[in-house]
Formats: structure tokens, C-alpha cells, sequence
């Protein structure tokens, strides 16, 4: 008889904490915020420590072998054209579809979204051809230190990897939905599901498949991953088909946002593939070295980045849609103080930073100052790999953070105060 009382007395303990806590964070838009940054947060903990879990695996399996140099390099090109292409259509699309959902209401805002994923996978397949046609060509630049052997698996590996372009094209598009929904946590927690089933499959198979275990696994979890977003996007009533719904206004301006946005995520995007091909010059293991290095600092980064930059992009978008630039620099302020109060590094602030920038629309602004970080990682790279070796590449990036975080923000303020002075002249 006294469990049963125990039992129900937790029960409506974490009932009215759960009602606290939402009641709390529905407060301001603030609070919303961190109330999201922290459900994002938690749940890419475990989606980190899950990955730790695959990297300690893989790192035990593998070390810094042939096969290990071999798979990232193949994997540097797919997860390149994701970052820029996939990304560059989410960040392009989401302030104007939450603009379009705000002011026409869901039905303009699920013709624009068929619309974009008609054009996003279009242009996926295509950049997957053009790969598939190149790749020899491309796979040598990247790799010209591997020998012969070394280099087949490379392209082995590469056309494995290569449809998770598609894939990951429609998993992220209708992830980003979900976040404009304010519908985090399950978007947060489903990119466990990669590293789960590739510890699976390299428990299960790795003695025999070797790192093509990896690879089968990556491409297994992206397939699944896709599949759960698609059935909850679903649920929320949206269509997951691309279709061609006609040209109108709103399209327009995703797709004028879009062409900046995936020149500055190319440009930056690139610098992992500068860092990695600059380290297969170091000789073997290099690479390996250089990806075991970053993991820790990434780890930490990706947390703040993720629970930040997930959060803050729809409200910013949304503040943005009704002219709030008050509120948009009380949100800034806020976020940035906190910042600097736990000593986050600048690469978060940075992340802080671009998701205003792409909520104001200031797509070519990004571009501009992608360039300029690609050209200091380049040449700082060259300089300090000469006296340092890895450690050189590893230094040189922390470097372009550290550029890109103060460009970043001198921009904002600049086009704040400009949108602000506008909009009282116009009261």
C-alpha cells in the first residue's frame, strides 16, 4: 500500500515541476530561449556522449591506420556538400517561412516548404552526379600523398558514402521545420541513431567488413534518422513530397537568400576540407591525428553551438518578422553576457551572431566574411604548419574563430542601429 502512495506522490512532485518549468520559460521570450537551449542542450549531450562512445570504438579499431585516413577523407566530400548545400537551404528558408507562416498562415507556408525540398533535392542529385563523375579527379587532389591501395578504398569508400547527400538533404530540411515549430528535442535527440547503429554494425561486423563496417553504418543511421523526421514532420501535418507548387513572392526570397548563404557556407565549410587535405601532406596517420584532436574541443563547442544556434534561430526570425529590434537587441545582449559570463568560447558567440545575421537576411554579409576567414585559414595554415605540424592547422583554426566572431558582430550592430533609426523615422 505504500509504494503505490510513493509512486504517486513522485508523480505529482515532477507534474508541477514539469507545469513550473513551462509556465517559467512561456514567460518572455527570453526564458523561451533558454528553456529550448536547455531541452536542445541536454539531449545533445546524450547525442554526444553517444558519439564519444562510436570515436573511442572506432579510434580502438582502427587507430590512426590507412583505413581510418581513407574513410575520412571519402566522407570529407558528402558531409562537404551537406553543410553547404542542405545547410545553406535551412538557413535560408526558415526566417522567410516562419514569416510567411506568421502573417499568410500553414497552408503558404507548406507550399513554399514543397517548393524548397523540390529545388534542394533537384540540386542534391545533380551536386551527387557531378561527384559520382569527378570523382578520381577530386579524390587525387584531396589525397595525393596515399598510395595506390590506400587511394582505392578511398574511392570505395567515397561511392558508399556518396547517396547520404539525398538523405541528409531531406532529414535536415524537415529537422530545421520542426525547430521552426519549436518542436526541439526530438530533432535534437535523433542524430543519435547514426552512431548507435554504427557501433552495431562495428561490434557485429567490424572483424570482417574492417572500416567498411563505418561506412555501411553511417549511411544505415541517415536513412533512419530521415525516417523518423519524416514521420513526425507528418504528424504535424505537413507533406514530406517535394512538388512544384509555382513561383510566388515568398520562394523569391528564399532562393535570393539562398545563392550567399551557400557561397559563405562553402567558403567556410571549406576549411575542413583545406584542414584535412593540408594535413594528408604530413604524412601517415596525419589526418587521423588532426580529427582525434579536434574531438574533445568539438565536443564542447558542439553543444553550445547546438543547443544555441538551434534555439535562438526561430525567435530571432520571428522578432525579425514583426520589426522587434528592441527585442532583438535585449535577446543579443542577454545571450552574449552569457556568453562571456561562463567563458564559452568565441566560436558559440560566433554561432549567436550568424543566426541573426541569416534572420535579417544578410546572406552576403556571411559570404563576405567566410572569404575572409577561408584566406586566413589557408595562409595561417601555411604558416604555422611549417613550425608546429598539426598542432599548426589546429591553432590557425581558432584563429579564423576568433576573426569570424568579431566581423560577425560588428555587422550586426551596424545593420541594427541602421534598421532601428528606420523604423522610429518611420513612427
Amino acid at each position: 500500500m505504500i509504494e503505490p502512495d510513493i509512486q504517486s506522490s513522485r508523480n505529482s512532485i515532477w507534474l508541477r515541476l514539469s507545469e513550473g518549468w513551462s509556465r517559467w520559460t512561456a514567460a518572455t521570450v527570453n526564458r523561451s530561449i533558454f528553456g529550448a537551449a536547455m531541452t536542445i542542450g541536454a539531449f545533445t549531450v546524450v547525442v554526444k556522449l553517444v558519439s564519444v562512445a562510436k570515436e573511442l570504438v572506432v579510434a580502438k579499431t582502427f587507430g590512426t591506420s590507412d583505413a581510418l585516413d581513407a574513410f575520412l577523407i571519402a566522407f570529407l566530400l558528402p558531409l562537404f556538400a551537406i553543410n553547404v548545400v542542405a545547410g545553406s537551404f535551412n538557413a535560408a528558408l526558415i526566417p522567410t517561412f516562419i514569416k510567411v507562416r506568421e502573417k499568410e498562415g500553414t497552408e503558404a507556408a507548406q507550399r513554399l516548404l514543397s517548393n524548397m525540398l523540390f529545388w534542394s533535392v533537384g540540386l542534391l542529385v545533380i551536386v551527387t552526379l557531378l561527384f559520382a563523375l569527378s570523382a578520381n579527379a577530386v579524390l587525387r587532389l584531396m589525397s595525393s600523398s596515399f598510395n595506390a591501395e590506400k587511394f582505392a578504398l578511398t574511392r570505395k569508400l567515397f561511392f558508399i558514402l556518396l547517396p547520404t547527400l539525398v538523405i541528409c538533404g531531406l532529414s535536415t530540411t524537415w529537422s530545421a521545420v520542426l525547430n521552426a515549430g519549436q518542436k526541439f528535442a526530438l530533432a535534437a535527440l535523433t542524430p543519435a541513431l547514426t552512431p548507435i547503429i554504427t557501433l552495431g554494425l562495428i561490434f557485429g561486423f567490424g572483424p570482417t567488413w574492417g572500416i567498411h563496417a563505418v561506412a555501411v553504418g553511417t549511411i544505415a543511421g541517415f536513412v533512419l534518422e530521415a525516417g523518423v523526421l519524416g514521420w513526425s514532420l507528418r504528424r504535424q501535418g505537413f507533406s514530406l513530397l517535394p512538388k512544384w507548387r509555382g513561383k510566388d513572392a515568398a520562394l523569391i526570397e528564399v532562393i535570393r537568400q539562398f545563392a550567399p548563404m551557400m557561397a559563405g557556407a562553402f567558403l567556410m565549410s571549406s576549411s575542413l576540407v583545406i584542414d584535412q587535405s593540408m594535413a594528408s601532406m604530413l604524412g601517415p596517420g596525419s589526418v587521423a591525428a588532426l580529427n582525434y584532436g579536434s574531438k574533445v574541443v568539438a565536443l564542447i563547442l558542439g553543444i553550445g553551438s547546438m543547443a544555441l544556434g538551434t534555439a535562438v534561430l526561430p525567435y530571432f526570425s520571428r522578432m525579425v518578422a514583426r520589426n522587434e529590434w528592441a527585442g532583438v537587441r535585449h535577446t543579443l545582449r542577454t545571450y552574449l553576457r552569457l556568453c562571456f559570463a561562463l567563458q564559452i568560447p568565441f566560436y558559440v558567440a560566433g554561432i549567436l551572431g550568424v543566426r541573426l545575421l541569416n534572420a535579417l537576411g544578410k546572406g552576403r554579409s556571411i559570404m563576405l566574411i567566410c572569404a575572409a576567414n577561408m584566406l586566413v585559414n589557408v595562409f595561417g595554415n601555411l604558416i604555422l604548419m611549417r613550425w608546429m605540424g598539426v598542432a599548426g592547422i589546429a591553432l590557425s583554426t581558432s584563429l579564423v574563430y576568433l576573426l569570424s566572431c568579431v566581423l560577425v558582430f560588428y555587422v550586426i550592430l551596424t545593420e541594427l542601429k541602421q534598421r532601428q533609426g528606420t523604423a522610429i523615422r518611420h513612427e
